[in-house]
């Protein structure tokens, strides 16, 4: 039997508890852009949860961009990202800092299932 998803559970992907540096790019509710040092608290294909130090203003576009050492280019190496595009889907404050769900405007596996239409895996009949 599959189990059935809360109503509360609208997420599509798995989430990963993995903290990342991030710095995110955005604006503030006065228009003026910032760029501020954060930490992703989870990440899955269709977005993460970011704590930052300052409130966004919902919806807001952000660009997290994810620093990483340069990497050679003669060695063929898997695609990664770096920079995602996002838009800000819900914040809770806390003390000190704000927690912000975003959403990427692509999902970084584009071919990946979500976990709704997952299909069981079929005994075999020999």
């Amino acid at each position: 039997m599959i189990p059935q998803k809360s109503r509360s559970e609208r997420r599509k992907w798995p989430r990963l508890p993995l903290a990342i540096p991030v710095f995110v790019r955005s604006r503030d509710d006065n228009g003026k852009e910032f760029l501020e040092f954060a930490t992703a608290l989870n990440v899955s294909a269709g977005g993460a949860l970011v704590a930052v130090r300052r409130p966004l203003p919902l919806p807001a576009q952000v660009l997290l961009e994810i620093p990483s050492a340069p990497l050679g280019t003669t060695v063929a190496l898997p695609k990664v990202y770096r920079n995602l595009r996002a838009k800000t889907v819900r914040a809770t404050h806390a003390e000190g800092f704000t927690l912000v769900g975003i959403k990427f405007s692509q999902p970084l596996l584009q071919d990946s299932v979500p976990l709704g239409s997952r299909r069981r895996k079929v005994p075999s009949s020999v």
